[in-house]
């Protein structure tokens, strides 16, 4: 029998836990006590290899490239491709449910359901500027402070270029250790139909179609947006930019896009992301590098889903958003979007802060977490598939300047 494809074997597993989960739905301390633990083995197991992948995929990348210049323009190019990705997912999410919001049905809130205290973050923009800078090599590793990681990467590989012949065995460990790492990702993979299974049916059990029916419009709302970006931005930035098939390119991150959906976290879903993107031709030099970067600072997902709740909470408390009210939101929910953590929830504390430059309830964040964890599935296959688009992006243009010279 021809061997299943991992596309196909996530697919049964997705569809085998809802089906499960339905079946299950009056055995949640069952499910939670017996099939919830190996999902969260399996989310473990790709966390713990998260860090060394994306610290030797950055620097094996720099070193393969070997050309500061080359490192360096690359990085600029990306980062502005997701500033611009993300300004748009912002306007987005602002601009749909305020044009949708006389249309659909509000959430009722309950006034005893908003009791619940959230701790603001302090997320100023020099705050996040010298968050990004570590005074420690280990505690950026051990508390997978992703953007530190990622800068502590960036510096040793840098240095190990600069120094030429003298950084030789430097060099030979790291490209050493980065084969390491992807074998280990090679072992953790093949447990994902698994895992999918086991992190996925616990959610179907404890968000049933009650809770749902209740927050439909604002899922409608979000899903909608995060439809929309997709089909616009990304399709038009791969298909005129990348020069790329925008059928044949979701095609190809479909592993990648449903991995996402069901673990919740960008951050677990990159070994699939370089995968597939290898598949689509982009080299892993420059794969590796834009994922691992993107997978800490673009979440357009994130900022589109901001967006929606901020407008979305604010009509349900009879709230009507003034103009600066809305670039607060826009402004905020930008800087929140690259400061979230790509892991299932990050993004809840932020949202109170976005709340609260536009004087929308606090409180508000209590209610809007009853379906998060349903919501964040969506997002986080935003900005894994954002990720994507940028990589093949950039090895049009890389590709492209190379030839240029030549």
């Amino acid at each position: 029998m021809k061997k299943l494809s991992l596309t196909t074997q996530i697919g049964i597993a997705l569809l085998l836990a809802v089906v499960t989960g339905i079946l299950l739905s009056g055995h949640a301390d069952f499910v939670n006590s017996y099939i919830k633990p190996f999902g969260i083995i399996f989310l473990n197991l790709l966390k713990f290899i998260v860090v060394p992948l994306v610290l030797f995929s950055i620097m094996a990348g720099i070193l393969s490239m070997n050309d500061i210049k080359k490192v360096g323009h690359l990085g600029l190019r990306a980062l502005a491709y997701f500033m611009v990705t993300t300004l748009f997912a912002v306007t987005l999410g602002l601009v749909i449910p305020s044009l949708l919001k006389g249309f659909l049905p509000l959430i009722q809130i309950n006034p005893e359901a908003t009791t619940e205290i959230v701790k603001l973050p302090n997320m100023s923009v020099m705050d996040q500027l010298v968050g990004m800078f570590p005074d420690n090599v280990i505690t950026p590793i051990s508390s997978m402070a992703m953007m530190q990681v990622i800068v502590i990467a960036l510096l040793f590989g840098i240095a190990m270029v600069h120094i030429g012949d003298k950084g030789e065995m430097a060099r030979k460990v790291t490209l050493s250790f980065n084969d390491v790492v992807s074998k280990i990702l090679d072992y953790i993979m093949k447990l994902a139909p698994i895992g999918v299974f086991c992190m996925l049916t616990p959610v179907v059990v404890d968000n049933g179609p009650s809770v749902l029916g209740s927050y439909a419009a604002l899922l409608i709302l979000a899903y909608l947006c995060f439809a929309i970006h997709a089909g616009l931005v990304y399709s038009s930035a791969v298909g005129l930019l990348g020069k790329f098939s925008p059928l044949k390119f979701f095609k190809e991150m479909q592993p990648a896009m449903m991995f996402a959906f069901s673990s919740d976290s960008s951050v677990a879903t990159l070994p699939y992301s370089m995968q597939c993107t290898e598949k689509m031709g982009v080299s892993k030099d420059v794969g590796r590098f834009v994922l691992s970067l993107g997978a800490t600072i673009n979440m357009d997902g994130v900022a589109i889903y901001l967006g929606v709740a901020s407008v979305f909470m604010a009509t349900c408390c009879g709230i009507d958003l003034t103009l600066s009210q809305y670039m607060a939101i826009a402004f905020a929910s930008t800087i929140a979007s690259i400061g979230t953590p790509g892991i299932p929830g990050g993004s809840l504390a932020l949202m109170a802060m976005v709340f609260a430059s536009a004087g929308i309830p606090v409180e508000c964040v209590a209610v809007a977490a009853g379906i998060d964890r349903i919501i964040d599935m969506g997002r986080t296959v935003m900005s894994v598939t954002g990720d994507a688009s940028c990589a093949v992006v950039m090895q049009r243009l890389t590709s492209r300047k190379t030839t240029h010279k030549s």
